[in-house]
């Protein structure tokens, strides 16, 4: 029986979601033959975290499902532990980067990684805290029912668990390593008030995560797709594809790996920076291995905190990182098309150091583009007035540090990809914190399984 981690990272109360996420374990632990560990790495104040703890103790106890709650001091015990085994030439800036001061989204999905390797899961299974699942008739609507039908199947074998096949069959050999949706409801990047606002305003600044060199009608095709996931449309019937899926398809609240691809490559672990965790991704797209995507979108809502004033300007200082790690992230994802298969070993998985080499010549670019993209913001901010003119003053006033740390992210991937395999490896072999393991009889509800086409 195989072994699968189905995590959920948060620094905010969602109670509910957390007992979302409990059905859902139980759920893939009644239906298919596997032994769930619900994985919560918490990181919320310590009111917070006992209200998701006693969520967990009074959801319904099942068999083959262990749950791991976990706060940062126990995280970092853990991660010290595995460091000090790995040994990596710089251990304090590994452990900044797996466990940093700030809200890094890259660095909490690596950790999921790491205590997914630690404990013997051969797939991690991610959900967000600022999402709820679909229902029909009632009846939530899990992604894992998509995830555990194709995950790490061959292509060929999967192919009587979708609905559809958009794959070259010369890749009919290759596992499933990624299986994904997208998300319904509000935009996945908080800006929405500014398309009502000003749409020549939106343009200019969602088209800054676009290489430079796109010509207009690219960049436009580009913004009219970006954030919508798969729009508003409530779902009526199953559908999945087996293909290779591309990143525009998907969303990191509502997506599975296999082993093979996150215990060899690292997400991005740059702090306040949103997207910094979509890495793997493109790297599955550009590498050309098989995946599958699905309808069961995740509902996306925004949490009161981006409403507040302070969490509004963080929020935009996330989103102007965003743009600017896109100068070192365009140049790898370009390099990484370039590449195709040869981003593959010989056994057919990603080679780790393809990404460091690539992360290492992007730190090298100038910095020009850069300051451009600030100079668009600045511009695009202050013509909206008001709160915005305000973000402007102080994108203004932190230039230089911005730019620096953007380029310093790229070079902290470019360091944390190098060491990421023996990091894995001292993680299989450094014991977690004792997991509550809930071992009695399971009581579910049998689901309504929506028919398939």
């Amino acid at each position: 029986m195989k072994k699968i981690c189905l995590a959920l990272p948060t620094n905010r109360p969602c109670a509910d979601t957390v007992a979302a996420l409990g059905a859902e374990a139980r759920y893939a632990a009644a239906y298919f033959d596997v032994e769930v560990h619900l994985l919560i790495l918490d990181s919320t104040d310590k009111p917070t975290f006992e209200a998701h703890a006693a969520v967990l103790r009074e959801a319904p106890t099942a068999p083959r499902v262990a749950v791991h709650h976990l706060d940062e001091s126990t995280q970092r015990d853990f991660l010290c532990r595995a460091i000090d085994r790995a040994a990596p030439a710089k251990p304090d800036l590994v452990l900044d980067l797996m466990l940093p001061a700030d809200v890094s989204y890259g660095a909490c999905t690596n950790r999921i990684f790491l205590y997914a390797s630690a404990l013997g899961c051969e797939s991690v299974h991610r959900r967000d805290s600022d999402s709820r699942y679909q229902t029909i008739d009632g009846s939530p609507l899990f992604p894992i029912h998509h995830e555990l039908a194709s995950l790490g199947k061959r292509a060929i074998d999967a192919v009587y668990g979708v609905c559809n096949i958009a794959l070259d069959p010369a890749d009919a050999h290759r596992p499933v390593v990624l299986v994904g949706s997208s998300f319904v409801g509000e935009l996945s990047v908080d800006i929405g008030e500014i398309y009502d606002l000003d749409r020549d305003a939106y343009f200019d600044i969602v088209s800054l995560w676009a290489p430079e060199h796109w010509p207009h009608e690219r960049k436009r095709a580009l913004v009219d797709e970006s954030f919508r996931g798969a729009g508003t449309q409530p779902f009526r019937r199953d559908q999945s594809t087996l293909t290779v899926v591309d990143p525009m398809q998907i969303d990191m609240c509502n997506i599975s790996f296999r082993r093979e691809v996150y215990e060899r490559v690292p997400l991005l672990p740059a702090a306040n920076t949103i997207g910094s965790d979509y890495f793997l991704m493109h790297l599955i797209y550009d590498a050309g291995l098989p995946g599958v995507v699905h309808n069961r979108n995740i509902v996306n809502f925004y949490t009161p905190e981006r409403r507040t004033e302070a969490g509004f300007k963080s929020y935009h200082l996330r989103l102007a990182k965003f743009f600017l790690s896109m100068l070192y992230l365009n140049f790898m994802y370009e390099r990484m098309a370039e590449a195709g298969a040869e981003l593959l070993d010989d056994g057919g998985h990603v080679r780790p150091d393809a990404v460091t080499e690539l992360a290492r010549h992007s730190a090298e670019l100038d910095r020009a583009e850069n300051d451009r993209r600030l100079d668009a913001l600045d511009r695009a901010y202050r013509r909206l007035g008001g709160k915005y003119a305000e973000v402007a003053d102080l994108l203004a006033a932190q230039r230089p540090r911005l730019l620096d740390e953007a380029q310093a992210d790229i070079e902290d991937f470019a360091l944390l990809t190098e060491v990421w395999p023996s990091l894995v490896r001292a993680c299989t072999a450094t014991p977690t914190a004792p997991p509550t393991v809930h071992a009695a009889a399971l009581q579910i509800p049998h689901p309504r399984h929506a028919d398939q086409s």
